[in-house]
């Protein structure tokens, strides 16, 4: 073969290799399409991954929110269930969980606690209320002095140390009966200003007819007998002698049920309890002043001051709550400066005596507390003994003007009273239908006013060893939360679960006035200690007012 006729192998294996280039090319360019394809759905998978997180997110908040809203109804139909109880009760039929009350903190020891809170299960929507300047100090020509009830009411008693107050009273003319008949206004001579009707030492009753004003038709009553604000009215009893005008000065609104309102000795200030904090107002201006609150209890859960008092000298303030402590705040400074602990359950009553030596507690465990506060010593617990009832309670304490006697009402309709120096039981007054919810002393220290769930009140005869109760006072509609007296002892102030207050006299029995200023339950009714006559209100409808009261010549 000659040489001239072989081909050369260079370009054949050039195009070899161009070839394999190109499918190499083709096969990148794919993998690279592909690389994209995948990145494009893996973004799309990550995208629908936090969707679907983020929608489990909020169905896990809904349930959260379902949950909180179901244990919000539960509590609901548990207080619904406990209203009507108390309404059967109210009725005579007898319940196997005891006295009618609220358990907001589970049952202990057998027995079943009793809340503040008295509320309506269906209180009307709140309206526009007004918030005027107060008027001027009262002047000094509102009648003599009551006439002065000296002396203890018990053997050994000493003198009651009460000071002059300015008095807002009726000159009431009433007959003097035997302690068995029926006290009757209009007839008999005119009475000593200050005194009350006689009551014998041998018989235990002295009751009183009652007008049914408070079902009276406000449309029959006349025009000079009533009294109208923007959301509240007073009626005038239109079968008594009007002696009293009334108006509202000041109104608190808060973002809970107002448990208890106290005023300071010298009827400056005015404490409002609530859920976790306690408010402080100036009573002349409306100005809050103080704000304490126990930041380490948390404020996730319900704590309720369910009872406040001012020390005399009102730099401290005394508040008692459902955590079994009793907390004494230094108000300039805004912190607690003690805490007294002993008590086993919610602490549901305190009070200051006159000249700050003691102070007074009562707690659901069925005890009263008498504490050396300053040094935060517990003096003498004074127990309900087991055999004398089954739910013995105590819901409210006072200490008589003098701080030698201790009072408390209790869940098993009994009112006991107690020597504060010796621990020695005194009275044991019986006379309720239901549970006493509030006592207090007259200002003469011989004499108690106390207020039941059976919708009365009872002005009780200490030292006669006999039992014996004055007058019987009826008018409410539903429970008698709490009572007071103002300071010249000629008025009886009463706070209900019928939404009223009433004024009443305590020499007839008979009410000067019946006021709705709220919207629910008036809890706590306080009448001020000081020269200007003024009473404040607390109540479920989440406000506490302050209000005036004077004569209609004033």
């Amino acid at each position: 073969m000659s040489v001239y006729n072989h081909r050369p192998m260079v370009p054949t294996t050039q195009n070899r290799l161009l070839e394999l280039l190109d499918n190499v090319r083709t096969e990148f360019e794919q993998l690279t399409q592909d690389a994209i394809v995948c990145k494009s759905q893996r973004d799309e998978f990550e995208m629908k991954m936090n969707s679907q997180i983020q929608e489990m997110g909020h169905i896990q908040q809904s349930l959260l929110d379902l949950e909180h809203a179901q244990q919000l109804m539960k509590k609901q139909y548990e207080e619904e269930i406990t209203r009507l109880r108390q309404q059967l009760e109210q009725h005579g039929q007898h319940i196997s969980t005891g006295s009618p009350s609220y358990n907001n903190t589970g049952a202990t020891n057998g027995y079943v606690q009793p809340p503040p809170p008295m509320l309506d299960s269906n209180p009307p929507p709140h309206t526009m209320y007004s918030n005027g300047p107060p008027p001027p100090p009262p002047s000094a020509s509102h009648g003599p002095p009551p006439h002065p009830l000296t002396g203890s009411p018990y053997a050994n008693g000493s003198p009651s140390n009460t000071s002059p107050q300015t008095v807002v009273a009726p000159p009431t003319p009433v007959q003097r009966t035997p302690s068995n008949a029926v006290v009757k206004t209009g007839a008999g001579p005119p009475m000593q200003h200050g005194d009350l009707p006689s009551t014998s030492t041998t018989s235990t009753t002295t009751t009183t007819t009652t007008t049914g004003f408070s079902e009276m038709d406000p449309e029959t009553i006349p025009a000079n007998m009533k009294v109208e604000g923007p959301d509240w009215f007073a009626l005038f009893n239109p079968k008594v002698q009007r002696y009293l005008k009334v108006d509202l000065l000041h109104t608190f609104d808060h973002g809970s049920v107002v448990c208890c309102v106290k005023f300071s000795a010298d009827g400056r200030y005015l404490a409002a309890g609530c859920n976790q904090a306690t408010y402080i107002y100036d009573t002349t201006n409306a100005a809050r002043v103080a704000v304490l609150q126990d930041e380490s209890t948390g404020r996730d859960t319900d704590l309720y001051i369910r009872s406040v008092s001012f020390s005399p000298d009102g730099k401290h303030l005394a508040t008692g709550a459902e955590d079994k402590q009793i907390r004494i705040w230094d108000i300039g400074k805004k912190r607690i400066r003690r805490i007294l602990q002993g008590h086993e359950q919610d602490i549901y009553s305190l009070e200051f005596s006159r000249d700050g030596s003691i102070l007074v507690s009562g707690s659901g465990d069925r005890t009263v507390k008498i504490w050396d506060w300053a040094d935060g010593r517990c003096l003498h617990t004074l127990r309900i003994k087991e055999q004398d009832q089954r739910d013995p309670g105590v819901t409210s304490v006072a200490i008589s003007p003098d701080g030698r006697f201790v009072a408390a009402g209790s869940l098993d309709k009994i009112v006991r009273v107690w020597d504060a120096t010796t621990g020695q039981q005194l009275e044991r007054l019986e006379g309720h239908k239901d549970s006493v919810y509030s006592v207090a002393f007259m200002p003469d220290g011989k004499t108690l006013v106390s207020g039941s769930l059976d919708k009365t009140l009872r002005l009780w005869q200490l030292g006669t060893n006999n039992n014996a109760f004055r007058q019987v006072f009826t008018g409410h509609k539903d429970f008698v939360l709490s009572v007071a007296t103002t300071p010249d002892g000629n008025w009886i102030v009463s706070g209900s679960k019928d939404r009223g207050v009433q004024f009443w006299d305590p020499r007839t029995g008979q009410t000067q006035f019946m006021l709705q200023g709220h919207k629910n339950s008036v809890i706590s009714v306080a009448a001020s200690p000081g020269r200007r006559p003024l009473f404040a209100t607390g109540s479920g409808d989440n406000r506490a007012r302050i209000w005036s009261f004077e004569p209609v010549n004033a």
